[in-house]
């Protein structure tokens, strides 16, 4: 099996890459990226005999479908990806090789879903199997996991914190734009659009993260989640970076017009404000707290069975790197394996077995604390 990793050099498509070179099914792993420099690659992928590199530009289509009709599998990590995804799972259709990607970006996948590319998916036979990372990803799976369990399903409240320790390249571009305008939560029953940075609230994560404040964040989850666990009422998803100064500074940032995207005159040069925001981002943390090398997510699923109420939760917490390239590596080897059936575009909670993906997890070191709390409706 081979498997083309875009965004190949970048953290996150290099924690797929490590995982991958370790089964026995991958026989070669190709890093795609614009940037090929030997010395971004970890010695471990470097000297690894299974491990290639291919200069490629996810926004060249024609080079892109040539490189991914190479591989058995393209899993997409070059974000941010609303502005990658699309294009990207564009080519893979056209390959007619499955497609994989840990895209996080709502807009995106509202185009996934709604767009010519589904249709064309289904008559390549091919997956398009899209926000299989950590959040989105481990978390619809683990949803999915709970609401097997139930009779029925009310409420999901997706909750995670990322440490700027763990934060480089794209990840701010996204950190940044999923605050932005009115982003989807799913609200008594009905997609509604809020303001995004709001809705505060208090959470609790594992250590060494602890109690943070977490707000509404623009991911795919109340988009998808509706689609596959029916009759749910709120699928709530909030989140927060640590610490705490970050995300005070990046509210600030949008109320004052920082993170405007409408280009202003500045000495006769046109400037996009969140382009330079973007920009300053590399070295704002400098010298300041930075936080812990960890990240975390926590999952609530509400519902009833047999008559009961029920509360499902689940705490995860880690490295972000590892923590989101093991789901997409994992991916690939059930979609190789045949055990991902569904063709077409599909999020995670409607193709993924919740046992046999959690075992996997698990059996690579990754530790969820869960608990169920019933309340029992007794009648008089």
């Amino acid at each position: 099996m081979q498997v083309l990793v875009l965004g190949g050099t970048g953290g996150m498509g290099q924690g797929v890459a490590r995982d991958l070179i370790k089964q026995e099914p991958i026989k070669k792993v190709v890093l795609g990226d614009i940037n090929v420099d030997p010395n971004r690659v970890q010695e471990k992928l470097r000297t690894s005999e299974k491990v290639s590199l291919s200069k490629i530009d996810v926004n060249d289509h024609s080079g892109l479908v040539k490189t991914i009709k190479g591989a058995d599998v393209v899993i997409n990590c070059a974000g941010p990806f609303y502005k990658t995804a699309v294009a990207v799972a564009r080519a893979a259709v056209e390959a007619k090789v499955h497609y994989i990607d840990i895209c996080d970006d709502y807009e995106a996948a509202k185009i996934l879903f709604s767009s010519d590319i589904d249709q064309a998916a289904q008559k390549a036979g091919i997956t398009v199997l899209t926000g299989m990372g950590s959040d989105p990803g481990t978390n619809n799976v683990i949803v999915k996991w709970f609401a097997n369990q139930l009779d029925r399903v009310d409420d999901i409240y997706l909750y995670w914190v990322v440490s700027i320790a763990e934060l480089s390249g794209a990840a701010w571009d996204h950190s940044l734009h999923m605050t932005l305008g009115k982003i989807p939560q799913y609200l008594n029953g009905k997609l509604e659009y809020v303001e995004g940075g709001t809705g505060e609230e208090i959470a609790e994560f594992l250590e060494p993260l602890g109690t943070c404040v977490v707000r509404y964040v623009g991911h795919p989850q109340p988009l998808t989640i509706p689609r596959y666990i029916k009759g749910v009422k709120n699928v709530v998803i909030k989140g927060a970076l640590i610490p705490s100064w970050v995300d005070q500074l990046i509210k600030e940032q949008r109320d004052t017009g920082f993170l405007s995207k409408e280009p202003v005159e500045v000495k006769g040069t046109r400037v996009v404000p969140y382009d330079l925001t973007l920009q300053l981002w590399g070295s704002i943390p400098n010298n300041r707290d930075r936080g812990p090398q960890s990240s975390g997510l926590k999952v609530i699923v509400k519902g009833e069975r047999k008559g009961n109420r029920v509360t499902y939760t689940a705490d995860i917490a880690g490295r972000m790197a590892p923590g989101t390239g093991l789901p997409a590596s994992i991916a690939a080897l059930m979609l190789s394996a045949g055990d991902v059936k569904v063709r077409g575009v599909v999020a995670p909670e409607g193709c993924i077995d919740p046992e046999k993906f959690l075992a996997a997890l698990i059996h690579r070191g990754a530790k969820i604390h869960q608990t169920e709390t019933i309340q029992s409706i007794m009648a008089i």
